[in-house]
């Protein structure tokens, strides 16, 4: 399985099963990012907002995948969607792997939601704050879900990203297992090691 750090929250998993991308965002919405010109089996959203719901930017294959999809409820913020809406985080299933994409997860995570994705091969967590969870929350969903690598999402790092985020650094400052690549792929495994992977940006 591969997975492929296409900028922002926008993510494409490549599987023998088929081929998806999560939140693509529209041109010119993201600060230092170059538009997007994906090719997918499937495109998923987490919500409606221009910095993660750009279909129109994935050329879908028509294929059918063979993976599966679990959706889990959630919010945008810590008052139950009342600031910014709901959020939906989704977990696809292919070649023996789980691979959890939180979205915009706007709160702690518990309960029957927290369960789900406990375990998971792969968790892509949003860490900025201010439009979702901050670096310390999103390391207590971190250590709540003990997933075996996790990627950070919706970040700032030099002239990339919402200038009222976080840089990366507020959350990898508090992980001791950090792992930085040279490009922005991933090849997930089962005996991929647990890691806090830090996927270079294609287009640097």
């Amino acid at each position: 399985m591969r997975i492929l750090w296409n900028g922002h929250s926008c993510f494409t998993v490549e599987t023998d099963a088929g081929s998806a991308v999560f939140d693509p965002y529209i041109d010119g919405m993201v600060p230092g990012l170059a538009p997007l010109s994906l090719t997918a089996d499937a495109v998923f959203c987490s919500h409606g907002h221009d910095d993660h719901n750009a279909v129109d930017k994935v050329a879908l294959t028509g294929r059918t995948p063979a993976f599966t999809v679990e959706e889990i409820p959630s919010f945008h913020d810590d008052m139950r969607g009342l600031k910014r809406g709901k959020n939906t985080i989704r977990i696809l299933s292919a070649e023996g792997l789980r691979v959890a994409h939180l979205g915009d997860l706007g709160h702690m995570l518990k309960g029957p939601a927290l369960e789900k994705l406990r375990g998971v091969d792969a968790l892509l967590i949003p860490v900025g704050g201010f439009f979702t969870i901050d670096a310390p929350t999103a390391k207590k969903v971190v250590d709540a879900v003990s997933p075996r690598v996790v990627i950070p999402m919706h970040y700032r790092l030099g002239g990339m990203g919402f200038d009222v985020i976080s840089e990366l650094s507020a959350f990898t400052s508090l992980c001791d297992d950090v792992v930085e690549y040279d490009t922005n792929c991933l090849e997930l495994t089962a005996i991929t090691p647990a890691q806090t992977a830090v996927l270079r940006y294609a287009h640097e």
